[in-house]
């Protein structure tokens, strides 16, 4: 079974614009269609204010000083204050309504994109490094962001500007409009170099950063692995490299920057000089007024700076479009069937005491027939066969143990049944039903599952048991002293309430594994899954939690994965998995007896192994 994977970054670029993706990553903007519209009517106010000043500067110098009008002086001055304070209002509310707009864009597609991960199947994760999961919730919508904070709204504002700019201009003097705008074409070339210099170091920034983020979550969840085999020095070289890495696409990018805003103002600067020399003949003629050229150099100044603008919000547009294409690619990966419905709330103590009153039967029928698997080609002319054609029926009120050396299959058998996986070729059935009819939360919420490796959430006690189930305090507490973990719980600071460290390193190995038992018993599970689940407590832990779990089984299914054969020898039927394929089952005596695999898997724990004896 393969999974799609994420392309590395530098994979994806993405067009300066795709109507296609601009389509879809506008309708996250249409619930707030009023900010948008407040935002675009404040520019538009701002982009005709900016006329007003050098208006009012030709009336000052034109009319208000040579006749020396004081009272004009002051209305133009009380006016020029005015038009200040009016736009400083219009630029604040606009970057207030559109900072608020992109965050609660953002905040959308987080939350969807998180919920998306979350239906994801466990085949996908297996191929996709965390790190770069992490760069598409965080950086990627943070270029999102940008977008719509200071890039379409604003950009639209800009064009608006230099289109009411120019129209004056031109109505106020088309020969000096000219002049002015003699630069446009060296700045648009020096403009269209700076989009592609910029696109490249900004395809470097991202693929450098996702390589950073990949690097840093698998180093930081394995930091027991870095210390114990002296990996620090190791793993910092590693480190630094890719910091440099980083550094050096940053760099290159600043550099673009540095050189694109100097070669603007040059540029810029050459323009007013040029309208300028244009003036002073007509100036001197007496066909040209001093404020009328007064008031091109404002508009001229004014021109460009939104001109300069664009091509900045052209790079985040580009930006957007890239990060967008990563986003909806990671949206688009196809769900598994039949995650639509919500998981059912576990049944309360109350009923479940009723239910054992009445004898109820709480398990189901499990049947696997003629299953088989593998995880992947990989590229492989023939797929490595992870189970074949494994058949075997587990009912309600008994215990069916899978055993077999590493790499068997039995932790497999588990991981199809619970549908992380499916299946190649044939069937898995619950009471009848293919799984793969069922939706995933009823399945799942049919199953309590103790794994050998224990994850816990960074979060108190408390929470981390009644995970599956709305209980009540009460019953959180029933549940860990069913399995005996309440005795660990009392020794902690806080009880129930003692807040757990990542992945509940606060506590040891062995108090995890009683937790994840109260777990599994707060569920109330019909199907209960043990993955060598006493593997990390000490004998006299093992013996109540056996205790417990003759208890918990009694009317469910229970399917147990079993190392040390010592824990399943009461197990009504025993399949012994090897290479794959079940090649014993039966009761532990009766495999005793046949001398198989069995046997020498028995006698091998036990210290009877032969000397020269193997399985084979």
């Amino acid at each position: 079974m393969t999974a799609p994977a994420i392309p590395h970054d530098e994979e994806v670029l993405g067009r300066a614009f795709d109507r296609r993706l601009a389509r879809r990553l506008f309708a996250y903007a249409r619930p707030y269609a009023k900010l948008v519209a407040g935002a675009l009517a404040l520019l538009l106010v701002a982009g005709v204010l900016q006329l007003a000043q050098p208006l009012l500067t030709r009336h000052v110098i034109d009319v208000a000083v040579p006749a020396r009008d004081t009272a004009a002086l002051r209305r133009d001055a009380l006016l020029f204050i005015g038009v200040l304070a009016a736009q400083f209002a219009c630029e604040y509310g606009q970057v207030m309504l559109t900072s608020l707009l992109g965050q609660r864009v953002m905040h959308d597609l987080r939350r969807e994109i998180f919920d998306h991960l979350q239906r994801l199947s466990i085949a996908f994760f297996d191929r996709n490094p965390v790190g770069r999961l992490v760069t598409r919730v965080t950086s990627d919508v943070e270029a999102l962001n940008e977008l719509f904070t200071s890039g379409v709204v604003a950009g639209l504002g800009d064009l608006f500007t230099l289109v009411a700019i120019s129209a004056l201009m031109f109505a106020v003097d088309w020969r000096l409009t000219l002049a002015a705008f003699g630069v446009v074409p060296f700045i648009y070339l020096t403009s269209h170099v700076f989009r592609i210099k910029v696109r490249d170091s900004y395809r470097d920034i991202r693929t450098r950063l996702a390589r950073i983020n990949a690097f840093l979550q698998e180093r930081l969840t394995g930091m027991r692995i870095v210390q114990l085999f002296g990996r620090e020095r190791a793993e910092g070289e590693r480190f630094a490299a890719l910091n440099r890495a980083h550094l050096d696409a940053h760099l290159k990018s600043v550099t673009v920057y540095a050189l694109y805003f100097p070669v603007i103002e040059i540029l810029t600067t050459v323009a007013l000089a040029s309208l300028i020399v244009a003036a002073v003949p007509r100036v001197a003629s007496h066909v040209l007024t001093v404020g009328t050229v007064a008031a091109f150099l404002q508009l001229a100044r004014r021109f460009f700076q939104p001109l300069q603008d664009l091509s900045d919000k052209y790079n985040t547009l580009q930006q957007a479009m890239a990060a967008s294409e990563r986003v909806f690619r990671l949206l688009d990966i196809e769900r598994q069937v039949g995650d639509g419905r919500e998981r059912r709330a576990a049944r309360s103590s109350s009923e479940r005491r009723e239910a054992a009153a009445r004898g109820e039967t709480r398990g189901v029928t499990v049947t696997f027939e003629d299953v088989w698997f593998h995880y992947g080609t990989d590229g492989a002319a023939e797929p490595v066969w992870v189970l074949k054609g494994v058949s075997f029926t587990a009912r309600p009120g008994q215990t069916l143990a899978l055993v077999g050396h590493t790499g068997a299959g039995k932790t497999t058998v588990i991981s199809l049944l619970l549908r992380f996986y499916d299946p190649q070729r044939g069937g898995i059935l619950v009471d009848g039903r293919d799984i793969r009819e069922m939706a995933l939360d009823e399945l799942r919420a049919l199953a309590g599952y103790v794994q050998q490796d224990i994850f816990l959430f960074a979060g108190d006690i408390a929470s981390n048991i009644r995970l599956a189930a709305p209980l009540s305090d009460a019953e959180v507490a029933d549940a860990a002293a069913q399995v005996g973990a309440d005795r660990v719980i009392r020794r902690l600071p806080d009880g129930y309430r003692h807040r757990l460290g990542e992945r509940g390193a606060s506590v040891s190995v062995g108090e995890r594994q009683l937790l994840s038992f109260a777990r599994a018993v707060a569920a109330d599970p019909a199907l209960l899954l043990l993955d060598e689940a006493t593997s990390a407590v000490d004998s006299e832990i093992e013996a109540e939690i056996q205790r417990a779990l003759a208890r918990l089984m009694r009317g469910r299914t229970t399917i147990a994965i079993a190392h040390r054969l010592s824990t399943i020898v009461a197990a009504d039927e025993i399949l012994v998995l090897h290479h794959g394929e079940i090649r014993e089952r039966g009761r532990h005596r009766d495999l005793l007896g046949a001398h198989g695999l069995y046997a020498r898997l028995y006698r091998l724990q036990t210290g009877e192994f032969a000397d020269g004896e193997r399985l084979s």
